[in-house]
């Protein structure tokens, strides 16, 4: 793997992994740090010659034992067991998290302030538009333009993309 190939994977994949190891530990720095060093420790690798028959795979691993490794220097009592395996349908999920997450930072402020109030913090129109001291018709047509700008953003062929939190 060329130095150019691993940072179109690094871009690629980066928020993907971070959303499976943000899922696993519940803390955004810490997954964040994970993520980082698994990248670190697979680029060292590629420097001494080492070669990956399935590189994305071997980063999920990566990563996986990288939350492991964070979950029991905390002494938790949860198990191994509680942490997911890495299959298909994990990827899929950190991949549409991701593009999710990355189609929500692209709204413009005010939406996606709105939006988040919204649908991650759970408070009604009503709440919104106090809390940010704008009308509820305000709020209304600021969740109608992000819900139009993600559909577009996430559908671009028109096929049915599922906001998994709505």
């Amino acid at each position: 793997m060329t130095g150019r190939e691993f940072d179109i994977f690094f871009r690629r994949m980066y928020l993907p992994l971070g959303m499976y190891a943000m899922r696993t530990v519940d803390d955004a720095q810490c997954a964040e740090d994970i993520v980082e060093d698994a990248f670190t420790r697979a680029w060292q690798m590629i420097e001494n010659g080492k070669e990956f028959d399935d590189f994305k795979a071997y980063m999920y691993r990566s990563v996986r034992n990288g939350c492991i490794s964070f979950i029991r220097s905390r002494k938790e009592t949860v198990g191994v067991e509680c942490i997911p395996e890495v299959d298909e349908e994990t990827v899929d999920t950190s991949e549409r998290d991701a593009r999710l997450w990355k189609a929500i930072d692209s709204l413009p402020d005010k939406c996606r302030e709105v939006f988040l109030l919204s649908k991650r913090d759970g408070l009604s129109n009503e709440e919104i538009a106090k809390r940010m001291d704008i009308s509820v018709k305000t709020v209304k047509n600021q969740m109608t333009k992000a819900f139009a700008r993600l559909r577009d953003e996430l559908s671009p062929d028109r096929k049915p993309f599922f906001l998994p939190f709505l």
